[in-house]
């Protein structure tokens, strides 16, 4: 507790600074210049508790406070993995400043939430360290797989229409030429339009991976690895390695999706209009957007499920440094 303590405060403290530079220089954070006082605030909230976590204060709903930066953090991360992919297959982010921020805070939702959990009990008889065997690894329970199921079903369509695209195909009036042009004039990546022309979509390989990773949070083959990892097998996958990219998606794709049905449910309903893309008419880009959001909603909240599952059936011993 003591070293997480002490890892909260620094990131706090970089964190503030990165806000109260952005503002006091006139940098925009997503489209603005006030929330850069929000980050400083957050930063500076998270290094006090920190230093109180290092010190062991007895300070009252401490735990309570570390969380809700948590969330702070969470949400100041949000759409980081949509800047990753932009990066991956564009070439590019919309902007330095945003990502910047958005990495920063997705670590910092990772230290706040250990710093709030902190230790667990010591198992009787378990033994800690990268080549632990004395646990073997256990399933998630069946609600958790349940959840499990159905983020993955509501990948399959997202999955299909972005397939049928890229095999030529047309979905909700649009061809798959009208989407390869319109890659083209984006600016999309040599890479990116390389897999479009042989019929893979990247996005639609990036939720298999998703659906992987899904799986593999909660199934027992997620703890250890396999057999043809010749100098690893048998051992303890360290917990970071699936919980890292598991955080980031379920900070990202569960509100975005959440968020995102909410606005088509008042599109839908004629309260306001949805915003148009280059291509579609409105019905169009209501359909395309239904299948979207309902995949990165359904895909996320069951990540966010299963990664909690992940990390109690995991949690190791923790010591105070």
């Amino acid at each position: 507790m003591v070293r997480d303590g002490w890892v909260v405060t620094g990131w706090g403290l970089g964190y503030a600074g990165f806000g109260l530079g952005c503002a006091l220089g006139g940098t925009e954070l997503f489209g603005a210049e006030w929330p850069g006082w929000v980050v400083a605030g957050v930063g500076a909230a998270a290094a006090a508790a920190g230093v109180a976590v290092a010190r062991r204060r007895p300070v009252r709903r401490l735990p309570w406070l570390l969380w809700l930066l948590c969330g702070a953090a969470a949400v100041g991360a949000w759409s980081l993995l949509m800047d990753l992919v932009t990066l991956l297959f564009g070439q590019r982010v919309d902007s330095v400043p945003d990502a910047v921020e958005r990495v920063l805070a997705a670590v910092g939702a990772v230290l706040l939430a250990r710093a709030a959990l902190g230790p667990r009990p010591v198992p009787p008889g378990a033994r800690s360290g990268p080549g632990d065997r004395a646990e073997p690894p256990v399933p998630a329970p069946p609600t958790v797989q349940l959840a499990a199921w159905a983020g993955t079903l509501a990948f399959v369509p997202y999955v299909l229409m972005k397939q049928v695209w890229a095999l030529g195909g047309s979905f909700a009036g649009i061809s798959g030429d009208q989407m390869y042009a319109s890659y083209v004039h984006n600016g999309s990546s040599g890479l990116w339009l390389a897999l479009e022309r042989r019929g893979l979509d990247g996005t639609m390989l990036l939720a298999l991976l998703g659906v992987f990773l899904l799986w593999g949070l909660v199934r027992p083959w997620g703890q250890v690895f396999p057999r043809w990892t010749l100098p690893l097998r048998g051992r303890r996958v360290p917990r970071w390695l699936p919980l890292t990219p598991a955080l980031l998606g379920a900070a990202t794709l569960a509100p975005y999706g959440v968020v995102g049905i909410g606005y088509l449910a008042l599109c839908t309903a004629g309260v306001t209009r949805i915003r148009l893309g280059e291509l579609a008419g409105e019905q169009s880009a209501l359909e395309i957007a239904w299948v979207g959001m309902c995949g990165f909603a359904g895909y996320g909240v069951a990540l966010v499920v299963a990664a909690r599952s992940y990390w109690q059936r995991t949690a190791a011993v923790r010591r105070d440094g």
